[in-house]
């Protein structure tokens, strides 16, 4: 045993002691292990939270840092390997290149999980589906999008890269400023509905199939475009509008109301007894209250108004559809059942009249006249 130790401690191949090899060895081979074990333990965690949450965003987090996570264990173990056997600097000058190398790797690995996780929210994005089952956005803008950070991340990547090779990049820096106002000048109004386009992304005002309404057009959204918005009016002529305008439009979308409202008025005429016009009142109640297809949480059914020509009802309440046929559908059910109901009481609805009183004079006053 004694000679083994003496033979362990006395012996260095290339300089360095068998007993470090031994241990940069076990050292490196506990790092093959973690990485494997860190491989199960990230599968197991990211079904965990896959089951957990609803959320897509920590699982895109997670596929993208896989592979990266991966190669970034391994070569730490390289790297921890290395300052173990920490070779004669004389013979063997390894630790400072290994430094910067591993540094520059470490960029690259984080260049690859950003670009990987660019490319899979890409793919996310592209599959969400808003009304009708269409795609929320067109399919040109995500692939520029995601082609755009992707340049935008090399382009970083390199000149960090430069920075930790020493080279100054300051200069180059510079000249790209210089040459990105001239650029921006000249294409301000593309850069304004680049980031229009952007905005309206990121707010989401309105999806694809939307019926949305502004001051100067109403219309249904057909595509969302790199530079402009399609909008499909009632009248069926296309609106073309760019997107740094739409982005600063006040919009009202119709389709996002959670439910429809209806206001109207009834007219009865004036010789309606009060009782009937009580029981009307009832009897439209229940036919609001009864039907499946309008909101319980509020209606309202009211006599308000002595009109001109006419005793007003008003009524106001929310059809739980919001789809303009389904709506209307629910509207005409509901009309034809308050026309059976005045119909049975024997109230008449009201128009607009006007009663002429007409005096006649008598003989003997028209003889005093002349």
């Amino acid at each position: 045993m004694h000679k083994v130790w003496t033979l362990i401690t006395t012996t260095s191949p290339l300089g360095i002691p068998l007993l470090r090899w031994g241990v940069a060895l076990l050292v490196l081979f506990a790092f093959i292990v973690a990485q494997r074990m860190a491989v199960r333990a990230y599968h197991r965690l990211t079904q965990a939270l896959a089951e957990r949450t609803e959320s897509r965003l920590d699982d895109l987090l997670f596929a993208a840092a896989e592979k990266p996570a991966y190669w970034l264990i391994l070569l730490l173990g390289i790297l921890v390997t290395v300052h173990v056997l920490n070779p004669p600097r004389k013979d063997f000058p390894l630790l400072d290149p290994l430094d910067h190398g591993v540094r520059i790797a470490a960029i690259v690995l984080a260049v690859w999980f950003l670009w990987r996780l660019i490319e899979g929210s890409a793919a996310h994005l592209a599959s969400q589906t808003g009304h009708a089952g269409e795609a929320m956005v067109d399919t040109q803008i995500v692939p520029f999008i995601a082609k755009t950070l992707k340049a935008f991340l090399v382009i970083t990547g390199v000149l960090v890269i430069a920075q930790n090779l020493g080279y100054s990049i300051s200069g180059l820096i510079a000249s790209l400023g210089i040459g990105g106002i001239a650029v921006a000048m000249a294409a301000r109004d593309t850069i304004a509905n680049i980031f229009g386009s952007l905005m309206i992304l990121i707010d989401r005002p309105f999806s694809i199939g939307h019926w949305i309404r502004t001051k100067d057009f109403e219309g249904v959204v057909e595509q969302i475009g790199f530079r402009s918005t399609r909008i499909r009016t009632f009248s069926k002529t296309l609106v073309n509008v760019p997107n740094s305008i739409l982005a600063n439009m006040v919009i009202d979308n119709i389709d996002a109301m959670p439910k429809r409202r209806v206001s109207m008025r009834i007219g009865l005429t004036y010789d309606a007894p009060r009782d009937k016009l009580q029981a009307a009142i009832d009897g439209i109640e229940a036919i609001l209250k009864a039907h499946t297809g309008i909101d319980q949480d509020f209606s309202m059914v009211r006599f308000d108004e002595f009109a001109d020509s006419s005793l007003s009802i008003l009524l106001y309440y929310f059809t739980k559809s919001t789809r303009w046929d389904e709506h209307l559908q629910v509207r005409q059910e509901v009309n034809l059942q308050i026309m059976a109901l005045l119909e049975k009481l024997g109230l008449d609805f009201a128009f607009p009249t006007r009663t002429v009183y007409i005096q006649q004079n008598t003989p003997a006053e028209a003889g005093s006249e002349a």
